[in-house]
């Protein structure tokens, strides 16, 4: 290594920044918010600095740097534009034996200031020895998507209770056993969640069995409408732990990818008028599976609780008392009309937008069509390309006129998305003459001549483009 990695505790230590600019700023809010008391040599100060003076967060002593300023500092930092006083500086600290960094300069640096991931208690330094502070930045962004906000919290809560799982477990061994147990159980996964009191529950039960044989945790876990750059950072998270996962027929395949190979995969989907497993079924599933200590994520096209039943797989969850968290995903109608080109709400357009699940049950769709045949609104159907005659029908014979706008957009998200634009009245025709398939969301309202008008921009721009290039 060509340096060693540690953590310097400055609470309340005198530190020194030589230079007033904002570099000098921002190196002086990290040491703020290590605790420090940063006194700030410069004959000017920049805005923020100036502020921080104003405020009594910092000591500014307003001249050049001399060699008397080192003594009593921890550490020293310089970000001057003069090579001579960044050298000067460098020199006496390394004389009075005080730590020093020269910013941008790794060969007048004593130690280097890493790339931080703050989740305190927890941090983590990322460093590339000061030959790529770049490179050490574009590290840090993609491990800011590993490290979850909320592990300072799991930290802790671990510290809260060490105490208490000392006293109860005596061997080291089985200790760390334990809590390596913990950390990859639903204690953990609850606090990440920032359920805490759960959490806690769940943990009281493991300490009472060490051993292990605990009940596993149920994430409802929503896939988003199909591009698997839509999912959440936790549902990725979550799908790439998982023991085992529960999936519907909306989950794209290249999203079940992403899950972790060693899983069990069991596709419980459902499409129109066949249900390859009952809901029923699939309660008793999730319950059974958790109660074997596994880590079960039940994958969901879109969000868990719209149109997703999520609402009945957890009522069944907490009636046989199995830890369970919620996930949530983009829903359709947003990813859908978003990579659609067309806006749900424009102030010009619709000033409310209503999902409507179009699921006929024993062919009656029974809705307040009197409530949906309003204008200045959007409609958005779900699940209705089986029942859109019905649909048009009646929204015609309540009141909306056959001329509205409307879309229909297949397989939205996807490299097959489809979206199809015509009328109220036109709507059952395109589906026949385009052969339109589920999944298939209805857009109907004002606010589909948007997508026209779009679409028509977006192909100008590409002919500008072209005729550029």
């Amino acid at each position: 290594m060509d340096y060693l990695p540690i953590f310097l505790d400055i609470r309340s230590a005198r530190v020194l920044v030589v230079g007033g600019g904002e570099v000098a700023a921002r190196k002086v809010g990290l040491l703020q918010g290590a605790g420090a008391r940063v006194v700030v040599v410069s004959p000017e100060l920049c805005p923020r600095l100036a502020a921080a003076k104003a405020a009594g967060e910092i000591t500014h002593i307003p001249r050049v740097f001399t060699v008397a300023d080192v003594a009593g500092a921890r550490v020293v930092i310089a970000a001057t534009n003069h090579a001579s006083t960044n050298k000067r500086v460098y020199q006496a600290a390394t004389a009075a034996r005080v730590p020093v960094n020269v910013v941008d300069h790794p060969a007048l640096c004593t130690f280097i200031m890493p790339s931080i991931i703050d989740r305190s208690p927890v941090l983590v330094a990322v460093s590339s020895g000061g030959t790529s502070p770049v490179l050490a930045r574009l590290l840090r962004a993609r491990l800011e998507t590993l490290v979850a906000s909320t592990y300072g919290a799991l930290a802790a809560f671990m510290a809260r209770h060490r105490p208490e799982v000392r006293q109860r477990i005596t061997s080291p061994t089985q200790r760390r056993r334990f809590w390596e147990r913990v950390l990859q159980g639903p204690a953990a996964e609850l606090l990440l969640a920032g359920e805490e009191n759960a959490a806690a529950e769940v943990f009281a039960r493991e300490l009472a069995q060490p051993e292990g044989g605990g009940v596993g945790l149920v994430s409802l876990v929503g896939a988003g409408p199909g591009d698997p750059d839509l999912l959440t950072l936790r549902a990725l998270r979550l799908m790439q732990e998982a023991d085992v996962i529960v999936h519907d027929r909306l989950v794209a395949a290249p999203i079940l990818a992403l899950c972790r190979r060693e899983a069990e995969r069991i596709d419980v989907g459902k499409d129109a008028g066949h249900h390859a497993v009952p809901q029923g079924r699939i309660n008793q599933l999730l319950v059974e599976l958790a109660t074997s200590g596994r880590r079960i994520v039940r994958l969901k096209g879109g969000d868990p609780f719209v149109f997703g039943r999520g609402g009945e797989e957890i009522d069944a969850l907490v009636e046989a008392g199995i830890p369970f968290q919620v996930v949530p995903g983009i829903t359709a109608a947003l990813g859908c009309a978003a990579y659609g080109h067309l806006p749900l709400t424009h102030r010009d357009y619709a000033q409310s937008c209503v999902f409507v699940t179009g699921h006929c049950r024993k062919g009656d769709l029974a809705l307040n069509w009197e409530a949906l045949a309003k204008p200045h609104q959007t409609l958005v159907f779900y699940m209705g390309v089986a029942a859109l005659a019905t649909i048009s029908r009646e929204l015609v014979a309540h009141g909306l006129p056959r001329s509205t706008p409307a879309a229909l957009i297949e397989r939205g998200t996807t490299p097959k998305q489809r979206v199809l634009t015509g009328t109220l009245a036109d709507l059952p025709d395109i589906v026949a003459q385009e052969a339109i398939e589920p999944p298939t969301l209805i857009i109907i309202g004002e606010v589909v001549r948007l997508h026209d008008r779009w679409a028509q921009g977006r192909g100008a721009q590409a002919s500008e483009l072209r005729a550029a290039g």
